[in-house]
């Protein structure tokens, strides 16, 4: 006897949906299933972002340029650039500037192991009604230390690079990292500066800030400001941490009691990052982005931490970069509530964003991280800072 059609139909959708049930379970995932559990349950980019908490300065009298603008306490922003960065550096000053800076004027400080050309000096200073300021880094800042052994740093770079470590041939960039961490703050150019905005060609910003981020700072007790919170690579670091575990056995006095050690040792949302790093979680602010008070740095505690690491050669023979040894000194020796993450300023360099949801930001998507590939998200170690010291 025929299947009535009704029943023949009915019997093919039970096979569909079985072999469906069975694909659903079996099926390999997709390509961005298996980066889903790095993402943040719910960033907080996406909640309505305001101003900052606390003492805020706005734009007015005493903000002109020049001798008038009495309003400014002693602050800069700083650029480290390669003439040859010329467009870059143009980019991410009209971008600062349309955003904050032709508000409050502050002056532009660049610092270059060369001197800057001629058309590097017009082309910027045609950007800001600020004052510009070119430097020169003198050599003893920039040049390798003479207690680094150059035959050990060529064959301790051979090792990074067949690890994949980038940079890890470039003498410059072992140079530029030792210079950012414990080099910049000594130049004579800021010797009575005390507050500074880094600025990296290339860099974007989005979003309108009215009020002055450095008298924010100083009024509101505030050591350090950062936007972007991201794990190292291990590989570049494997004795940062044994080597600061020696230095805070003979400077125990040195460790801040409202500390982040456990933003810094945590070991379970990477803990092939913390076994690799030798007990450091990697965790660190990416220091593209900073802006911060100079009086830490030029303290007894980082200054002693530095000299430490510098003699122990890590800066050339493994690459350790500024921002895992500002974050650590950080994380040690300064109350973590003066750690301040600004969610209202929008920021990108490639290829992490900090983009809020506010109706002062255009030109980046509200909550995007990464417009990179998805396995990028594992490198977010917002959620360690958040879990252990907050979002303020």
């Amino acid at each position: 006897m025929a299947i009535a059609r009704p029943a023949r139909a009915l019997s093919l959708a039970a096979i569909v949906l079985w072999f469906f049930f069975l694909w659903q379970i079996f099926h390999p995932p997709r390509p961005t299933d298996q980066w889903a559990k790095w993402r943040m349950e719910h960033d907080p980019n996406l909640d309505p972002t305001g101003e900052p908490e606390g003492i805020l300065t706005r734009a007015g009298p005493g903000y002109e340029p020049g001798p008038k603008g009495t309003a400014r306490i002693n602050a800069t922003l700083l650029a480290l650039v390669r003439n040859e960065e010329l467009e870059g550096m143009l980019q991410a000053m009209r971008d600062l500037e349309r955003t904050w800076n032709r508000k409050f004027n502050y002056p532009w400080t660049f610092f270059n192991d060369v001197p800057f050309t001629e058309e590097f000096m017009r082309k910027t200073q045609a950007e800001t009604n600020a004052e510009c300021r070119y430097e020169v880094i003198p050599k003893e800042h920039w040049e390798m230390p003479s207690w680094i052994n150059r035959e050990l740093f060529k064959e301790s770079t051979k090792l990074l690079k067949e690890q994949g470590v980038q940079y890890a041939d470039m003498v410059s960039y072992h140079q530029m990292c030792r210079w950012n961490s414990g080099m910049f703050y000594k130049h004579p150019a800021l010797e009575h500066v005390q507050y500074y905005w880094r600025v990296e060609p290339k860099v974007h910003f989005f979003c309108d800030i009215d009020y002055d981020v450095f008298r924010y700072m100083r009024d509101n007790n505030k050591t350090y400001g950062f936007t972007i919170n991201l794990y190292d690579s291990p590989e570049s670091i494997p004795t940062l941490w044994p080597e600061t575990l020696k230095f805070l056995a003979d400077h125990p006095d040195y460790i801040h009691p409202n500390n982040a050690m456990d933003w810094l040792t945590d070991k379970v949302r990477r803990p092939d990052h913390n076994e690799k790093a030798n007990g450091y979680s990697t965790c660190h602010f990416w220091s593209n982005f900073e802006i911060a008070d100079m009086n830490f740095w030029r303290s007894k505690a980082y200054e002693d931490y530095f000299n430490h690491l510098d003699r122990a050669g890590g800066f050339f023979y493994e690459r350790w970069g500024d921002a895992p040894v500002h974050s650590i000194a950080l994380g040690l020796f300064e109350d973590k509530n003066k750690i301040h993450w600004f969610r209202d300023i929008g920021y990108q360099h490639i290829p992490f964003f900090n983009c809020p949801n506010s109706p002062k930001c255009k030109g980046c998507k509200t909550g995007l991280l990464t417009d990179g590939e998805p396995f990028l998200y594992m490198e977010d170690c917002r959620p360690n800072w958040f879990k252990y010291v907050g979002m303020g």
